[in-house]
């Protein structure tokens, strides 16, 4: 079973993901960090080095790879990676999408001090909360089409929207 957790920043693909695969005894990815061993860089530095055209092709390969094995997963992808590429295609294709609906509000609590994020790094608080609506904004619709989709999703919400699914 390969399980792909898909959402904005903050909203705790990590984080649940890593919880969810221990409870299932499957290997946990993080799309990210994969781009991250494959370009041997920081996400924000393949950003300012190679732009973001090339981080999302390098994330479209290895969405592709992982999708393409045998392997049973849980990742989270990046928060782009169902947007560009036909990402959600491939993943909604090969295993169970699970979109985690976090409102603006709690995004913006857990991102507002994080300098991680090439497309939310901004100092000013009033320009990052715009910075992430209108980015909810534009992946919305992608995020919908996902099989399952966890409303302020815990790992309790998680498991039983899963279970519900199988």
């Amino acid at each position: 079973m390969k399980i792909f957790l898909i959402g904005m920043p903050g909203s705790g693909k990590s984080t649940l993901g890593k919880q969810l695969a221990e409870k299932l005894s499957l290997n946990f990815v993080d799309l990210d960090k994969a781009i991250e061993d494959h370009e041997q860089k920081d996400v924000k530095d393949i950003f300012r080095e190679k732009g973001e055209d090339h981080f999302r092709l390098v994330e479209s390969q290895l969405l592709h790879e992982w999708a393409g094995t045998e392997q049973s997963f849980v990742m989270a992808a990046g928060g782009g990676a169902p947007c560009f590429y036909q990402g959600i295609d491939i993943i909604n294709q090969t295993g169970l999408s699970v979109f985690l609906d976090v409102s603006i509000d709690i995004l913006f609590k857990r991102i507002h001090t994080n300098t991680d994020r090439p497309l939310l790094n901004t100092i000013d608080a009033k320009e990052k909360d715009e910075k992430l609506r209108m980015l909810r904004t534009a992946r919305l619709s992608c995020y919908q089409q996902a099989h399952v989709i966890v409303v302020d999703p815990t790992l309790k919400k998680l498991e039983e929207a899963i279970q519900f699914k199988k």
